[in-house]
């Protein structure tokens, strides 16, 4: 018979291995943009422009994000644009790309639905962050499910990620 003893043993060894090479994680968060004039981007394709045999191109114009980064002063950060993964009337992500190019310090780039891509590294020095998107949707019609007449939409928003 086994003492209780050892029977904790193993448990506690794979606790204490797992702590040891467990990576420092960073922290993630969602960034407040409540004070940014538009975070809603809409388009009802009125100013659509054909391309590249099927694919339609949405340019949306400029967009300004305020960006709350007052929590995390003085501290190393990544941010990521985050796509949201459901736009109402879109079939697939594959029906869909965002593009857009930064005004300031962000990075310009692109994603489909459901994306995270890092836009800006370094230390956080403000507590906020202004920036300016040039937005552009590229979209295939075959892809698309909506209603005559209605817009396509969506809200983008921000993510920081602080690291140790």
């Amino acid at each position: 018979m086994t003492s209780p003893r050892l029977r904790r043993w193993p448990a506690a060894a794979l606790l204490l291995c797992g702590a040891a090479l467990a990576p420092a994680w960073a922290a993630v968060a969602r960034l407040d943009d409540s004070a940014s004039p538009r975070a809603q981007v809409r388009s009802d394709f009125s100013n659509a422009q054909r391309m590249d045999g099927n694919m339609v191109v949405l340019p949306l114009g400029r967009i300004e994000y305020r960006l709350a980064t007052a929590p995390h002063v003085g501290r190393r950060a990544r941010i990521f644009y985050v796509i949201p993964s459901m736009v109402a009337g879109l079939r697939s992500p594959a029906g869909m790309q965002v593009q857009w190019r930064g005004n300031g310090a962000f990075a310009s780039g692109s994603g489909r639905p459901g994306d995270r891509v890092q836009v800006w590294n370094g230390v956080v020095q403000a507590p906020w962050m202004n920036e300016t998107f040039e937005l552009t949707l590229r979209v295939d019609p075959r892809e698309l499910r909506m209603p005559s007449g209605s817009a396509l939409s969506f809200e983008s928003f921000f993510e920081i990620e602080t690291l140790p």
